[in-house]
């Protein structure tokens, strides 16, 4: 998600400041937004964790050196992993580096840049939280007590601070984002499967049996290699998405418009109405600026 986002800001003219831990994936990252770029376009990197202020603050002065500027437009805290499942059983080290990633990876950001923010004729925050920002669940029987945690924590955190940025700082916006899955690198982040553990093997196995998996007689290392096939599948999907509409259904690639019906609907007539009574139109497409999120 952050790899699309910089390629389609740098794409645009914007100049790009990133962040990760990873110096490797950032200048590949950083060579890809180069090669379709205009000319003059920067695309600066820092390695940085974003679940270490100090980090977090040297990233904030590195944008403002390399970049020559006392203000920025916009700021995106987009960082996360997965990880910290069990709160009862779990590892406390474990859950702790997941919360720290998704939640104060997002305060910190926000903390080190609003000044910049606040500086400039005007901006936003996007902060981009979860599906499991609605739902704290990955299904019976899975704890997911960390992210979970993380992506409420970020939501809500988003929406007050909407009412504040209105009140004490109105030429400044932020968003939250609550993707439902998407196909990226998360799971290889998280983890160095290559690197796991026997007890996180242990617990990896019994999710994996869990959900029906027959993996009770694989050795250990045939578990790291399914896990590392999902994670590049999955990665593999997202620089692919399917293209969907809002109500979930599939979107040919001959309906060039995805915001009006397919062919073939058209040709049957509109989809029937499923608002409940009393709820306008609007309501699922425009919402009103009041509406916790609906600013950009």
């Amino acid at each position: 998600m952050g790899r699309a986002l910089c390629q389609q800001l740098s794409a645009a003219g914007v100049h790009v400041a990133l962040c990760d831990v990873s110096a490797a994936a950032m200048a590949e990252t950083q060579a890809l937004c180069r090669a379709q770029a205009p000319a003059g376009t920067r695309v600066t990197t820092c390695v940085a964790d974003v679940s270490q202020e100090a980090q977090v603050l040297a990233f904030r002065d590195a944008v403002i050196n390399e970049h020559q500027t006392p203000h920025i437009h916009l700021l995106f805290n987009n960082a996360g992993i997965g990880g910290g499942g069990g709160f009862v059983s779990g590892d406390r080290a474990d859950w702790e580096r997941t919360f720290n990633i998704d939640w104060f990876g997002v305060y910190y950001g926000a903390r080190a840049f609003l000044p910049l923010l606040v500086a400039g004729p005007g901006g936003c925050i996007v902060n981009v939280s979860s599906v499991n920002g609605f739902w704290a669940s990955l299904g019976p029987g899975v704890a997911h007590t960390a992210y979970s945690a993380a992506k409420f924590a970020v939501k809500g955190f988003t929406e007050a601070l909407i009412t504040d940025l209105r009140t004490h700082a109105p030429h400044v916006r932020c968003a939250v984002v609550m993707p439902g899955h998407i196909g990226t690198s998360i799971a290889l982040n998280t983890y160095d499967v290559m690197k796991l553990t026997a007890a996180q093997l242990a617990v990896t196995r019994a999710r994996m049996l869990k959900a029906g998996a027959p993996v009770a007689d694989l050795p250990d290392e045939a578990i790291r290699q399914l896990l590392l096939q999902r994670s590049h599948a999955a990665a593999r999907l997202g620089a692919h998405p399917r293209r969907h509409r809002g109500d979930g259904r599939r979107v040919r690639q001959l309906d060039v418009d995805p915001d009006h019906q397919p062919a073939a609907e058209r040709r049957a007539g509109p989809a029937p109405d499923r608002r409940p009574p009393g709820r306008p139109r609007w309501a699922d497409r425009n919402p009103p600026d009041d509406v916790p999120g609906a600013q950009l």
